[in-house]
């Protein structure tokens, strides 16, 4: 390579990190996250142009191939993929990085030569042999991992956790025998220890996984993405490519930030979550058993003459919203509302759905005004006096069981204070517990009733009897 197509390529690569942080700073607010997206879209063109027209490149039959079968598959995922099932998408996405980077990292030592990286006795570099390491174990951890998380959001798997006697003792074994392969294979480079290490790898990433309730779905994804950037990261030095470096330390540092505010979210340890040591047992236990208490149950009809005669209200959305597909008769109907007089707000639990954000994309998707919608933290203290909160398809984000049942498993978990609203009118198909298994004790309050049926039905019923 030329210097000056070297300073080019730098150049470029600079460009694109530029470009990658305008992404994340623009992906961190609903107004600009357009913006953001454009920025990521054109940082990773630079990218990949960058790299494909490196005069390195010996031959471009398979590339271009590649490039050409992944724009077809992800075009035809974009166009056919429903936001309910965003987040198994977006842990799949987190298995093919990590599947990429075991990849790379065996293709380099395998052939070391071609990658530069061996030394004038024939070894490869010390240096090397940590980062196809690294690179292998953390893609490995995430590949498996990632592909667990899908299997259980897809429903394929049961949601429950997945437990046994010892198991923290076995994930820690596993982490200090990968360890210490990783220690000898900087002084020995038998294919081996290369290979034991990842295969290892693979299989912790199961473990540290299986354990895991449908209540910490959201903090999963999260740390799979940040696990899949460091992944990345790590084949970035084994390559010598300073965009991989700066794009997967962005991820993995973004993806550990967004996991610490889901552990605040959730009330879990931010290192119990690295370790895979987070998600209670939620099969058992009072809080989950069937309940036979009796329940207010409502109409459309008087939900609709509730909240129009209402002077606020505030909507609580989740999950089931998404299951419904109700986000857009949801939004007309707080329009109705708005027109007749009531003040109409949004209440976001950074947890709600079943990954980051789920909830404020799909009402951002309805064209939800940006103003109204709200953070717990921001909008908490006005339930006490709210009119009306209107719960469509949001369960364990919304039960005082976090707050008063130590036994519970989401016991510490923030919630949103709806039980404090002078009514609580509650949409949900029946009276099954929550993703994570806990009854839900709003569902008994005086002051709650129950909406049973499809949200989105539910919805366009009640917006119905507004006219």
């Amino acid at each position: 390579m030329t210097e000056l197509h070297a300073n080019l390529t730098s150049l470029a690569y600079l460009v694109a990190a530029v470009l990658f942080i305008m992404a994340l700073r623009g992906l961190s607010s609903p107004e600009t996250s357009r913006t953001g997206n454009i920025c990521g879209m054109l940082g990773m063109l630079i990218a990949v142009v960058t790299t494909v027209f490196s005069p390195e490149v010996q031959s471009y039959g398979w590339i271009i191939a590649a490039l050409i079968l992944g724009a077809v598959i992800g075009i035809t995922i974009a166009k056919r993929i429903a936001m309910t099932a965003m987040p198994q998408l977006v842990a799949a996405f987190h298995s093919l990085v990590g599947m990429a980077a075991v990849l790379v990292a065996g293709a380099a030592f395998t052939n070391p030569g071609a990658f530069g990286l061996v030394g004038p006795a024939g070894d490869i570099f010390v240096a090397s042999r940590i980062e196809m390491a690294l690179g292998a174990v953390i893609g490995a951890i995430t590949f498996s991992g990632s592909i667990i998380a899908f299997t259980k959001l897809q429903g394929l798997v049961s949601g429950a956790p997945v437990s046994f006697g010892g198991q923290h003792y076995l994930n820690a074994l596993f982490g200090l025998v990968i360890l210490g392969l990783l220690v000898y294979f900087c002084i020995d480079q038998q294919p081996w220890i290369f290979w034991s290490m990842t295969a290892l790898a693979f299989i912790i990433g199961v473990l540290i996984i299986i354990p895991i309730g449908g209540a910490d779905m959201p903090v999963v994804v999260s740390m799979l993405n940040s696990y899949s950037g460091w992944a990345a990261a790590g084949i970035g030095f084994t390559l010598k490519n300073d965009a991989l470096i700066v794009t997967g330390a962005l991820v993995g540092s973004s993806g550990a930030i967004l996991s610490y505010i889901m552990c605040k979210g959730m009330n879990r340890s931010f290192f119990s979550v690295i370790l895979g040591g987070f998600g209670g047992d939620t099969s058992a236990g009072p809080a989950g058993a069937a309940d036979d208490r009796p329940v207010k149950q409502g109409s459309a009809e008087d939900a609709a003459f509730i909240m129009k005669n209402a002077g606020s209200v505030i909507i609580i959305p989740g999950y089931g919203m998404a299951v419904a597909q109700a986000q857009h008769a949801l939004r007309e109907m707080c329009d109705e509302l708005k027109q007749a007089g009531v003040t109409v707000k949004y209440a976001i639990h950074p947890v709600a759905g079943r990954m980051p954000g789920h909830m404020n994309v799909l009402l951002a998707e309805a064209n939800v005004p940006y103003d109204e919608v709200f953070e717990l933290e921001d909008i908490n203290s006005e339930f006490q006096t709210t009119d009306v909160a209107f719960v469509i398809g949001a369960n364990d984000v919304t039960n005082p069981s976090a707050k008063s049942d130590p036994a519970s498993p989401i016991y510490g978990m923030p919630i949103l204070d709806v039980e404090k609203a002078k009514t609580v009118l509650f949409v949900k198909r029946g009276m099954s517990p929550g993703y994570a298994g806990v009854q839900n004790e709003l569902f008994y309050r005086d002051n709650t009733m129950m909406l049973f049926g499809d949200a989105k039905k539910m919805v366009e019923t009640i917006l119905r009897n507004l006219d």
